[in-house]
């Protein structure tokens, strides 16, 4: 049979452990090579608050982590730790089991996939990335304990029986032409029939792609929901005499990550950590301190443990800066706390 006319896989493209076209089929002829590619990946690095990604595909009704190209034991013992906990989230709400690409989604033992999105944006930028593979007809059809891909490769008789007996009874026949002789004008005899993937098990059938995709936007949600926010934990102002105040501003991570999100994240220098800024106005002066401080990054509670001991507790999700300010009582002063994925926070304080 002739190869498909785009000979292209988008999800093969992007940079992370990019392999030529010789080695797997579909990958274009150079990373981002494709402009939908490109796209994607200019809009993420330059959109610095992104703290996670999930892409949805066709078939086989799981989620999928990383890594495509190489084992668990490579990741960071928090970051796989955590992809396994917003995996089994996901698990609950929408009911796909939640598995590696490497360990449990090769289309051969001995061969890798690579160039693919969600690994691309978890080992380059360090956010959690998931593809989720809606709908399996197999699970329709009551087939539960399978192997995703190799299923397509062998599987026992009964399975095939299963099959039918949804096409006609769920389907009404519809997913399956039977096969019939055809007199083609190239080609002579030739016939004609078979599955209908594209309606039957590349996409849902119409009347069931409601119920498939609709438990997804709780686990959306959730998702967003356990990102790091920036928040005041306390703000001092302290009269020091002689129209001279000190100014403290404690903040913290009331998120469930860090405000680097990932263990990845740190490794690849993806942020900056949080800063705080004094605004003052005219005629006021800072007497100690810097107008823009570098405070580092704050932890969340995902990597705490349950229980902690009395000498193990830490308030390393939270942090504080001081200045020494000269201006007269009752000034306005402006304070801003900003962290690429944790947000930006500002108020306004008067010297008093």
């Amino acid at each position: 049979m002739r190869p498909p006319k785009q000979g292209l896989d988008l999800n093969r493209n992007f940079p992370t452990g990019w392999k030529s076209e010789s080695e797997q089929p579909g990958a274009g002829p150079f990373p981002t090579s494709e402009p939908e590619a490109r796209n994607l990946v200019e809009f993420i690095v330059k959109h610095k608050n992104i703290t996670g990604t999930i892409s949805f595909h066709t078939m086989s009704g799981v989620l999928l982590r990383p890594y495509d190209d190489r084992p668990d034991d490579d990741f960071p013992t928090n970051d796989l730790w955590t992809f396994q906990k917003i995996g089994d989230k996901g698990t609950e709400i929408t009911g796909y089991p939640n598995i590696s690409v490497f360990h449990d989604f090769k289309y051969h033992p001995k061969q890798s996939i690579a160039g693919g999105f969600d690994t691309w944006t978890y080992d380059h930028i360090g956010v959690f990335s998931w593809t989720v593979e809606f709908w399996s007809p197999q699970k329709q059809a009551g087939i539960e304990k399978y192997k995703f891909i190799d299923w397509y490769r062998e599987h026992p008789f009964e399975d095939d029986v299963k099959m039918f007996k949804w096409n006609d009874e769920v389907l009404k026949g519809k997913g399956f032409v039977n096969w019939y002789p055809y007199e083609h004008p190239q080609l002579g005899k030739v016939e004609l029939g078979g599955w209908d993937f594209m309606n039957v098990w590349t996409n849902p059938p119409l009347q069931f792609l409601e119920k498939e995709i609709s438990p997804f936007p709780e686990w959306i949600v959730w998702h967003a929901l356990i990102s790091p926010k920036l928040a005041f934990y306390e703000i001092d102002i302290t009269s020091l005499g002689a129209d001279t105040f000190r100014v403290r501003l404690a903040l913290e991570n009331t998120g469930w990550l860090p405000t680097y999100v990932t263990q990845k994240a740190l490794e690849k220098k993806a942020t900056r950590g949080v800063f705080a800024e004094i605004i003052l106005p005219k005629g006021a002066s800072l007497q100690s301190g810097k107008e823009r401080e570098a405070l580092g990054e704050l932890e969340g509670r995902a990597y705490k443990p349950v229980l902690v001991d009395e000498m193990g507790e830490s308030t390393s999700d939270r942090t504080k800066v001081e200045w020494v300010v000269k201006a007269k009582k009752g000034t306005k002063i402006k304070l801003t706390a900003k962290h690429e994925r944790a947000g930006t926070i500002k108020t306004e304080v008067i010297l008093k």
